[in-house]
């Protein structure tokens, strides 16, 4: 995609660092193979200069599989997919060049320099991700972009576009049908002006300077009229984008077909069966914490006693799998009679839809408050996970009485183990509204993988620490 001017440097800047790595990796695999530094010592040595054709070749591959471009940079795994090929291609064909021309090179000068390479290659290019998200979300280096559509689409995809920034565009202007003036609320707080009717959009992305034209949902006049507005908008070097109607579809799950010229994309049906690879590593996980944690679970104990000598644990009715019950354990946060309390303070919920929430709840003791705020009471859990009724990472957890009053497909959550992390607690846990924490349920249960789940443990370190939501 086309991009404004100050993100030109940031490819260049970017390929500055990589070739910095590569120097990096390949110096370190010297130091380490020949520490008495008899390799750069006449005669010279073949492992140094194929060191310098490595990692020129490499640097080209980086460049020429498009791994800096500004469409991939800064969100999705595409970036990391494109690095791995281009790192796989390298090995590769230094394999095969040795091989054909008989190159007498250390293997263990090979076999550092390599994996080094391509570990402080990522690294880069992570701390590059990190620094352009968070200029992008203060606004900068974003691309202006025209939503056109149906008023319901055009609000769908404005919604998610302004929900995430770290993608790369911002919303300049609305056509649509529905409304030919006025606004647009995206996001709850932006408003964005309707410019015109879908009919102008050539002249209205030209006059605003959008680099891109975001075809929210159906156009019409069909496949051919949105195959002509892109031949004109190319000649004026705006970018075509099309919505695809699939939404929380994990692209693992898509297969592109082609049907003479018309793309077709195929979407697996998920599998909702039990997983033996999930289910060991749920086990392992659970005896390997209950183990390493248990004199900081001991510690809990005693502190939760000597505060109000109410009980440790709290046992509390929940839906797993299924729509079948377990008892979930918990360190007892609250006072001893929180439940018979609750309903004096419903006026006061701040949770949305079933959920009831509290940011400043009266029940919630001075050492349940550092519980709740360091995620420490969820440590009994594991016993749920190793006897089966949770998982490590899955759903939330589900109260009966959430379950009675679910509507729009939210059954499905129990389609699958919950867990004691998941993907609405490493995205927000109670700053998110309800219809949010269940669709980020929905798109784990649709589109689970163990890698996934890895993700989502790792994404946990940092939620907990920064605490965010946790009440």
């Amino acid at each position: 995609m086309s991009t404004p001017k100050r993100l030109v440097s940031v490819p260049f800047v970017m390929a500055v660092t990589d070739v910095g790595a590569l120097l990096i990796a390949f110096a370190a695999a010297h130091i380490v193979r020949f520490p008495d530094g008899s390799l750069v010592r006449p005669p010279v040595s073949v492992d140094w200069l194929v060191g310098l054709v490595t990692i020129g070749f490499w640097a080209v591959l980086l460049a020429t599989m498009r791994t800096r471009d500004p469409r991939v940079v800064g969100v999705g795994g595409d970036e990391y997919r494109r690095l791995l090929f281009a790192s796989l291609t390298t090995g590769g064909t230094l394999a095969v060049t040795a091989f054909l021309l008989d190159l007498q090179i250390s293997r263990g000068y090979v076999a550092v320099a390599l994996p080094l390479a391509f570990v402080l290659l990522a690294i880069g290019r992570k701390t590059w991700r990190t620094a352009l998200v968070r200029r992008r979300a203060r606004g900068l280096h974003l691309v202006d972009v025209l939503l056109v559509g149906d008023l319901d689409d055009v609000e769908y995809v404005g919604n998610r576009i302004e929900a995430s920034p770290a993608a790369g565009y911002r919303v300049r202007g609305v056509l649509t049908e529905g409304r030919p003036s006025g606004h647009v609320a995206l996001d709850g707080t932006t408003r964005v002006p309707v410019l015109g009717h879908v009919d102008d959009v050539l002249a209205v992305a030209r006059s605003a300077g959008v680099r891109a034209v975001v075809f929210a949902g159906a156009v019409p006049g069909g496949h051919e009229r949105l195959r002509r507005l892109g031949w004109e908008m190319e000649r004026h070097g705006i970018e075509l984008v099309v919505s695809s109607p699939l939404v929380d579809v994990a692209a693992a799950r898509v297969h592109h077909r082609a049907v003479d010229g018309l793309p077709l994309m195929h979407v697996e049906t998920p599998d909702y069966t039990r997983r033996p690879s999930k289910r060991a590593f749920d086990v392992v996980g659970a005896l390997c914490g209950l183990v390493l944690l248990a004199p900081v679970a001991a510690a809990i104990a005693v502190a939760i006693r000597l505060d109000d000598g109410g009980p440790v644990l709290f046992r509390q009715q929940r839906v797993g799998r299924g729509g079948s019950e377990f008892s979930i354990v918990k360190f007892r946060t609250m006072c001893v009679d929180a439940e018979d309390r609750k309903a004096e303070l419903l006026a006061a919920n701040e949770g949305s839809g079933p959920l009831f929430k509290l940011q400043a709840d009266p029940r919630v003791t001075r050492v349940g408050a550092f519980l709740r705020r360091t995620s420490l009471d969820e440590l009994p859990q594991l016993w749920n996970v190793l006897t089966g009724s949770m998982s490590m990472v899955g759903p939330r957890p589900a109260l009966p009485g959430e379950v009675a009053v679910y509507a729009d497909y939210a059954e499905r959550r129990l389609l699958v183990t919950p867990g004691i992390t998941g993907l609405w607690q490493v995205s927000g846990r109670s700053d998110l509204d309800w219809a949010e924490g269940v669709r980020l349920d929905l798109h784990y249960v649709e589109n689970w993988s163990f890698l996934h789940d890895l993700v989502i443990l790792a994404r946990t370190v940092p939620s907990v620490l920064r605490s965010r939501g946790a009440y």
